[in-house]
């Protein structure tokens, strides 16, 4: 199972929220391109960015500094980047191709412009991940600040026939909070989509994700992991090697990058 360690960015910074809520914001890090540069080289193979400053529609500094870091991460050896937040045109899909980003996650414009998503699903393929998020079963848009009237299973079912072959699931209520996952959730929603799903929201400890790993690869494709990491429930190696992607190759060469960056 792919650990995806988590980025979020507001005006260049790392935080995280509380089940999105951008009142409730920890401040992490002030230079996110050194921290990607931390899991790679404790073994990272990919990093999930989220662009919270596009999602929430701030000013054009947050977003500048955003956008620096994201392609400061993406020129990073050894590590794919996977990134979402405010992604709503195809100009901006095509602006993230051409930093390098490995995977674009398109949110609000699977309800809001479904014409838009399947234009981009047909021209960009396996590059775009579906990625739904919901409370109490419904989806939840915007940046989780609006109610969409959809039910998550539905949605799910109909971004299949879409075309869409990489999913993230995320469970608002869980979201930032370290209360441990929903195992049967994610379960649920892989059956329906018929491939593997990215799972978030709620990891609070190794067990969440060995319990995801052990469910399987054509069940869980991926886990998304942020405050828990942060907040030093575990190391990083240690979730890499309850997901099952800890290797001896990775140990030395987290070694040798992270000699040059302990300063």
């Amino acid at each position: 199972m792919i650990l995806f360690p988590a980025i979020d960015l507001v005006a260049g910074k790392v935080v995280r929220l509380s089940r999105g809520d951008r009142s409730k914001m920890d401040v992490y890090a002030d230079d996110p391109v050194a921290v990607a540069r931390d899991f790679a080289a404790r073994g990272a193979r990919w990093i999930h960015v989220v662009d919270l400053s596009a999602t929430f529609g701030e000013g054009e500094e947050a977003l500048c500094a955003n956008h620096r870091a994201i392609e400061g991460i993406c020129r990073l050896e050894g590590v794919s980047v996977d990134v979402g937040g405010g992604v709503r045109s195809i100009e901006s899909i095509e602006r993230l191709v051409e930093v390098g980003v490995g995977r674009i996650a398109l949110g609000t414009v699977l309800v809001r412009d479904p014409e838009l998503a399947r234009r981009a699903v047909a021209r960009f393929g396996e590059l775009l991940v579906a990625d739904v998020a919901a409370r109490d079963g419904r989806v939840k848009v915007n940046g989780w600040r609006e109610g969409a009237d959809v039910l998550a299973e539905r949605l799910v079912e109909d971004l299949a026939i879409m075309g869409f072959r990489h999913l993230v699931f995320t469970d608002i209520a869980r979201d930032g909070m370290q209360t441990g996952i929903d195992a049967d959730a994610y379960v649920r929603m892989a059956r329906l989509a018929g491939f593997p799903i990215i799972a978030s929201g709620g990891i609070a400890g190794l067990e969440d994700i060995r319990t995801l790993a052990e469910l399987g690869p054509r069940l869980v494709e991926g886990a998304i992991c942020g405050r828990a990491l942060f907040e030093g429930n575990f190391t990083l190696e240690e979730a890499l090697a309850a997901a099952g992607e800890g290797c001896a190759s990775g140990q030395k060469r987290g070694q040798r990058e992270g000699e040059s960056h302990a300063d």
